[in-house]
């Protein structure tokens, strides 16, 4: 049976987060699409403790002490770290920000 690695979620995460159900819930008035997203990403995350390491890292420009890795849900990205048996979900933004400038 595989391992599952402990998740912690870093306060940046939850303001991104915010931000995203807000605007889904308040700008698109849809607090239905607001939930399923969520539950789609905590499922998607939960999925990927598993095997944290064994997905795509993130190559950015910036000299990093540990690899960033990435997970998509619909139009967002994912960033996370993992650090011995801790996966550490960092950000999550805009599929089509500029990651380098935020990272």
């Amino acid at each position: 049976m595989e391992k599952k690695y402990k998740i912690i979620y870093l306060p940046l995460f939850y303001k991104d987060l915010d931000n995203i159900t807000d605007y889904i819930k308040y700008q698109l008035k849809n607090r239905i699409a607001a939930d399923n997203f969520v539950n789609k990403l905590e499922k998607e995350i939960n999925q990927r403790a598993f095997s944290p390491n064994s997905y795509e890292e993130y190559i950015c420009n910036r000299k990093r002490k540990n690899k960033y890795f990435r997970i998509y849900v619909d139009n967002y990205t994912v960033f996370y770290t993992v650090n011995d048996n801790i996966m550490e979900i960092r950000r999550i933004l805009y599929s089509k920000r500029n990651f380098d400038k935020l990272i």
